[in-house]
C-alpha cells in the first residue's frame, strides 16, 4: 500500500477496498477469539479454506478477479458468545453456525457457500422452544446487545489494515486533523459524556484536558492494556479484534493533548493481541497514518508497544508508568497527577483500551449519537465479560444502565442447571457483589458506587445457591493480596490479616470477635491505602458481610456453611430413621466419636469426630451421610 498523504486519498482508498470487498459473493467470518481457539477454531478455519480451495473458489482481497462466485474467509476475533464456539457466520445474512467441527467444513461449503442452503443442525437452538435460529441478531444472546467498542471484532480481518479503513477506519483521525483544533476534540469527547472505562469512570474528555493545558515540549498518550481481573477480557477482545481501532483512538487522543509519543502497555500473557498490535503499528506507519507527517500534515505520533510482566497492580496507573520507566511496577502519592508528571516526568494520559476504542465512533457521530445510548450521567455502552453460573457465557456490550436481570436472564439464559440465582461479583477482586434486591438496579457509574460496587474494567461473575459468599471473599482476597505490591503498610498488612480471618471463617476456628476485627481492618485499608488496588480490596468483603451477614454468623455461631462448600465444616450425620443400632459404625471408629445403646438410634460427637469415613462406608444401611 502507498502512502496516503491526504483525507481525500484516504476516502478514495476506502471506496476501493469497499467495492472489493462487496465483491465477493460470500464472506466467511471464523471466531477466533480465545475460547474458540480452545475449541477447535483455527481447525474449523483451516479445514474451510482446504474445502474451498479443492473447489478453486477460494478468494482474497489481493486477487485481481473477484466475482459472485468467489468466497472469502477469514479469521476473526472474538464474536461474543462464548459457549456456542467455534462460531462461523456467513454473509450476506448472518449466517451463524455454532458448535462447529473440522469435518462440518466440506457440507458448509458444498450446501451453504455453494448450493445457498442453510444447515440447520448447525444452527443455535432456542433453549425454550427448540427452534432453530438461522441469524445472528435473532439470537437471544444478542438482541439486547449495541456493539460500539466491540462494533469490529468479529467482523473484519484484525490483520488487514485495508478491511478497518473499508469500514471507516482512520476517517475520524483525518476528521480531527483536518476539520478540528485539539480544543473542539476535547471539547467533542467531553460533550459525549464518555468516562473511562478502566474502573474509576472518570470523564475522558476532562483528563485530557488537564494535559493539553499543561506547557511542555514532550508529552505522552498511554493505553492501559493490563487486564489483569480474574475472568475479564474485555481488552484482549478489542486488541485481538480490532486492533487499529485502539490506535486509532490514540492517535486522536494524541493530537487532542499535544502528544507525540505513545505506549500501548500489554500484558505479556496476551500474545496475539500483541502480535495484532505489532503488525498493525507497522501497517499504519507504512501507509502513513503513524509516524512523521500524519495523512501529510503536521502532526506526529510514534507509537511503541510495552510487554507488562503480569503484575496486577500494573493496571494502577502509577505502577503502570512505573513499569514503563524500566522499574518496579509500585503505585506513588498523587498529586502531582500523571496529566502533569507522569512518564518520566512529562504529562502523561492514561486510558484504558475499551475508552479509546469508543473515541473513532464518538467524532465520527457525534457527541449526541452516543449521548442517546445509556443514561444521562453514564453514557454510551459497557463491555462485560459474562462469566461464572449462567447458561451463555461470554463477551456482551449493553447501554450503560441495562439492568443487572436483563443481562443475566435475558443475555445469560438464567442461571445453570436451573438454580437459584444468588449473587454477581461485578469489577474483578477491586469490585464488589451485588444480589437478588439489586436484579433491576440500572447499572452504570453512580448505581453501582451507591451499592458499594463498581463497574471496574467489566468483570462479571455470576453465582448460584451453592456459592458459599464467605469462601468466594476469601478467594478474591487471596489474589488481592497475593498481588499487593507491599509498598504501603494498610495494603501489604492489612490484606494478609483480612485473608487470614477469612481463611479461619472457613476453617471453623473463628469467633465473634474475628468478624469485628475484619470489619475494623477493612475499613482502615479501605481508607488508608496508597493507590485504588488497596483502597479497593475490601470491596468483597464489605459487600458480603453487608448481604450475606448471615452466611457469616453460620459459619460461626452454627459451625456450619450453608452451601456446603467449606470443607473443615463437612460432617457425618446418622439418619435415625434409617439407623438400626447394629453398632457397626460404633466398633470402626477409631477416635471413639459414635455413642448409642444397641438397636437404639447412634450419634456422633462432631467434636470427636476426625472425618475419617470409616463409619459410612461400614453401614449396611446407608445410614450414614455426609453433610
Amino acid at each position: 500500500m502507498s502512502r496516503v498523504t491526504s483525507e481525500k486519498q484516504l476516502s478514495e482508498l476506502r471506496e476501493r477496498y469497499l467495492s472489493k470487498l462487496s465483491s465477493f459473493g460470500k464472506r466467511v467470518f471464523v471466531c477466533v477469539g480465545p475460547g474458540c481457539i480452545l475449541s477447535g477454531g483455527i481447525e474449523v478455519y483451516d479445514a474451510l479454506k482446504a474445502e474451498l480451495d479443492k473447489r478453486g473458489i477460494n478468494a482474497v482481497l489481493d486477487d485481481e478477479k473477484v466475482d459472485e462466485k468467489s468466497v472469502n474467509a477469514i479469521k476473526t476475533g472474538c464474536h461474543g458468545f462464548c459457549d456456542i464456539g467455534p462460531l462461523v457466520r456467513i454473509e450476506p445474512g448472518a449466517i451463524t453456525y455454532c458448535h462447529v467441527k473440522p469435518e462440518d467444513a466440506s457440507e458448509i461449503v458444498e450446501k451453504t457457500l455453494v448450493g445457498g442452503q442453510v444447515i440447520e443442525r448447525l444452527l443455535y437452538k432456542d433453549p425454550k422452544t427448540g427452534k432453530p435460529i438461522t441469524h445472528e441478531c435473532e439470537i437471544p444472546f444478542y438482541k439486547k446487545q449495541i456493539k460500539v467498542a466491540l462494533a469490529g471484532s468479529g467482523r473484519i480481518n484484525a490483520e488487514d489494515l485495508r478491511e478497518y479503513i473499508a469500514n471507516g477506519g482512520y476517517a475520524a483521525l483525518a476528521k480531527c486533523l483536518t476539520s478540528l483544533t485539539p480544543q473542539q476534540v476535547i471539547d467533542t469527547v467531553l460533550e459525549s459524556g464518555l468516562r473511562g472505562r478502566g474502573g474509576g469512570g472518570f470523564p475522558t474528555g476532562r483528563k485530557w484536558g488537564f494535559a493539553a493545558a499543561q506547557v511542555n515540549d514532550v508529552k505522552y498518550m498511554v493505553c492501559n492494556g493490563d487486564e489483569g481481573d480474574p475472568g475479564a477480557f474485555m481488552d484482549r477482545a478489542v486488541m485481538e479484534g480490532d486492533p487499529h481501532k485502539v490506535i486509532e483512538g490514540m492517535a486522536i487522543a494524541g493530537y487532542a493533548i499535544g502528544a507525540r509519543y505513545g505506549y500501548i502497555y500489554v500484558r505479556a500473557e496476551y500474545p496475539i493481541a500483541i502480535k495484532r498490535l505489532t503488525r498493525a503499528i507497522q501497517q499504519a506507519e507504512e501507509i502513513g497514518l503513524l509516524g512523521d507527517n500524519v495523512l501529510g500534515t503536521d502532526f506526529a505520533f510514534h507509537l511503541k508497544i510495552k510487554e507488562g510482566a503480569g503484575a496486577f497492580v500494573c493496571g494502577e496507573e502509577t505502577a503502570l508508568l512505573a513499569s514503563i520507566e524500566g522499574k518496579r511496577g509500585m503505585p506513588r502519592s498523587r498529586p502531582p497527577f500523571p496529566a502533569v508528571s507522569g512518564l518520566f516526568g512529562k504529562p502523561t494520559i492514561i486510558n484504558n483500551v475499551e475508552t479509546l476504542a469508543n473515541v473513532p465512533m464518538v467524532i465520527n457521530k457525534g457527541p449526541a449519537w452516543f449521548k442517546s445510548m445509556g443514561v444521562p450521567t453514564s453514557t454510551g455502552t459497557k463491555t462485560f465479560a459474562l462469566t461464572g453460573k449462567v447458561n451463555n457465557t461470554g463477551l456482551i456490550e449493553v447501554p450503560m444502565g441495562t439492568t443487572l436481570r436483563e443481562i443475566v436472564f435475558d443475555i445469560g439464559g438464567g442461571v445453570k442447571g436451573g438454580k437459584k440465582f444468588k449473587a454477581v461479583q461485578i469489577g474483578g477482586p477491586s469490585g464488589g457483589c451485588l444480589t437478588e434486591q439489586h436484579l433491576d438496579m440500572p447499572l452504570d457509574y453512580d448505581s453501582l458506587q451507591k451499592a458499594g460496587a463498581m463497574v471496574g474494567s467489566g468483570g462479571m461473575v455470576v453465582v448460584d445457591e451453592d456459592t458459599c459468599m464467605v469462601e468466594m471473599a476469601r478467594f478474591f482476597m487471596n489474589f488481592t493480596q497475593k498481588e499487593s505490591c507491599g509498598k504501603c503498610v494498610p495494603c501489604r498488612e492489612g490484606t494478609k490479616r483480612m485473608l487470614e480471618l477469612l481463611t479461619k471463617i472457613t476453617s471453623d476456628k473463628a469467633d465473634k470477635a474475628d468478624v469485628e476485627t475484619l470489619l475494623e481492618i477493612a475499613s482502615v485499608v479501605k481508607d488508608s491505602s496508597l493507590c485504588n488496588l488497596g483502597k479497593t480490596a475490601p470491596n468483597p468483603v464489605l459487600t458480603t458481610m453487608k448481604y450475606f451477614k448471615d452466611e457469616y454468623d453460620a459459619h460461626i455461631d452454627d459451625r456450619m456453611c450453608p452451601a456446603h462448600v467449606c470443607k473443615a465444616f463437612e460432617h457425618y450425620e446418622i439418619l435415625p430413621e434409617l439407623c438400626k443400632g447394629c453398632g457397626r459404625c460404633k466398633k470402626v471408629c477409631p477416635v471413639e466419636a459414635i455413642s448409642g445403646e444397641l438397636r437404639a438410634h447412634h450419634v456422633i460427637d462432631y467434636d470427636k469426630c476426625i472425618k475419617c469415613g470409616a463409619c459410612a462406608e461400614t453401614c449396611a444401611f446407608n445410614a450414614i451421610v455426609k453433610r
